[in-house]
């Protein structure tokens, strides 16, 4: 299979040289004639370690070539990588000019040619992009997208400096589309990578770079945030971080980051809010621990909005603590939702069975009275008198899944905060983020 790389800056240089390295003949296309000089002439356009030896060696062994041609690009490629820029717009969009112009430019050269042609999108690009770069070329073209050529989105996880081995050693291959044959096409060029592949949607690799970099930017910010903190009272915060990074069963790991609803219990909001606090006392700015509450209070509007769609006055909760196994109210995101819910109007059951109100003591106790002065009254001991009660479920804990089968009872909707299996296929079930 022969490839041709549209835009030869950071990654489409690096491409070049890497595709090349892997034993595919590589055509490289650009505007700038500087830059295509460059490439047949032996040089990398960038600087970067190890691709000035690549570029000079692909071109030694005739793997590589460049052109601002591009009809002969796609004419003479079996495959389109489109690694063109998207630079942002003063208010924070993208401008995909340069994506589009390509996409007319490969259109046009399809016209005319004959056979299955693939294209993928390396850029970094909103979700949506790939499939309006497939109206332009099927409007362009004539031809038809998943018959006769298909768009990837694979997006690409190279960093400066350590490009070239990012390039052979990613921490995965990421393929969205809706061609089956564009997959297994972009799976074989990648076949001597040693890498997991995920097939996924194309919004979702698409979604996935914005992801990854906005975390690593959230990682960068907090340590600072804490160094500040650190430093203010003499504390060694890179001695602080090692403890903390040991901790790969909470801390470094999977763990809290699956998308469902508010945090909440007796920890985790009044340890913050101390945090909070010291930082303030110490005359620190620290944005990103100052938000992290009103992101959380903001999940919980956006939960109550979630349920208000559906007009239905009678509202089912399915869990109130603040996680399974226990009947701590205090700091229950459900209970703030429970609070709203009647505030609005609201006609409120719960069954909990972690919580027996005849065991509720001290601050427990204390607190879901405050909140909610009317619980005895709210709570069932049997859920399927909540069940049967309620027009809308919310469903907050696990354990319950046996008594929710959308089958059996379709006017109801159940608002899921869990991720439950087997009930997002029906039209009444609706997820918190999913």
């Amino acid at each position: 299979m022969i490839i041709s790389i549209f835009g030869l800056g950071y990654v489409g240089c690096v491409s070049l040289g890497c595709y090349a390295e892997l034993g595919f003949k590589t055509i490289g296309v650009d505007i700038s004639e500087t830059k295509v000089k460059l490439i047949n002439d032996g040089y990398a356009t960038i600087h970067e370690d190890k691709i000035d030896e690549l570029i000079k060696k692909g071109r030694k062994q005739q793997y590589i070539e460049a052109t601002i041609d591009s009809a002969y690009a796609v004419h003479n490629s079996d495959i389109s990588i489109i690694c063109v820029g998207t630079p942002s717009t003063a208010n924070g969009h993208l401008n995909l000019e340069y994506i589009f112009n390509v996409c007319k430019e490969i259109g046009e050269a399809l016209k005319s040619k004959k056979g299955f042609h693939t294209i993928a999108i390396r850029s970094t690009v909103f979700p949506g992009t790939n499939r309006k770069c497939s109206e332009i070329i099927e409007n362009i073209s004539g031809k038809k997208c998943n018959v006769d050529f298909a768009i990837v989105s694979n997006p690409e996880f190279l960093r400066e400096a350590t490009a070239v081995d990012d390039f052979f050693n990613p921490p995965y291959i990421v393929l969205g589309s809706d061609s089956i044959k564009a997959i297994e096409i972009f799976k074989k060029i990648h076949e001597n990578i040693n890498a997991p592949i995920f097939e996924t949607t194309i919004e979702i690799a698409e979604m996935i770079k914005y992801v990854n970099n906005t975390f690593h930017a959230l990682k960068v910010a907090f340590a600072n945030e804490i160094g500040r903190i650190c430093k203010k009272q003499g504390i060694d915060s890179h001695k602080l971080m090692e403890i903390f990074l040991a901790d790969t069963k909470l801390n470094i790991s999977t763990y809290y980051l699956k998308p469902g609803y508010a945090y909440g219990g007796s920890c985790l909001p009044k340890d913050l809010k101390a945090l909070k606090t010291m930082s303030h006392d110490l005359y620190l700015s620290t944005p990103i621990i100052d938000s992290i509450e009103n992101s959380n209070d903001s999940h919980i509007q956006f939960a109550f909005d979630l349920i208000s769609k559906y007009q239905k006055k009678n509202i089912g909760i399915i869990g109130l603590s603040f996680k399974s196994g226990s009947d701590d109210l205090r700091n229950s995101p459900m209970v703030e939702l429970t609070e709203m819910l009647i505030g609005k109007g609201y006609n409120v059951r719960i069954f909990d069975n972690d919580i027996n109100i005849s065991n509720l003591i001290g601050k427990n106790k204390e607190y879901i009275t405050s909140k909610l002065p009317h619980f005895t009254n709210l709570l069932y001991y049997d859920i399927n008198q909540v069940y049967s009660q309620s027009e809308l479920l919310v469903v907050s804990k696990k354990g319950y899944e046996n008594y929710l089968s959308v089958e059996r009872e379709k006017s109801k909707i159940i608002i899921d905060f869990i991720r439950l299996k087997n009930l997002d296929l029906f039209d009444n079930y609706d997820g918190i983020c999913w």
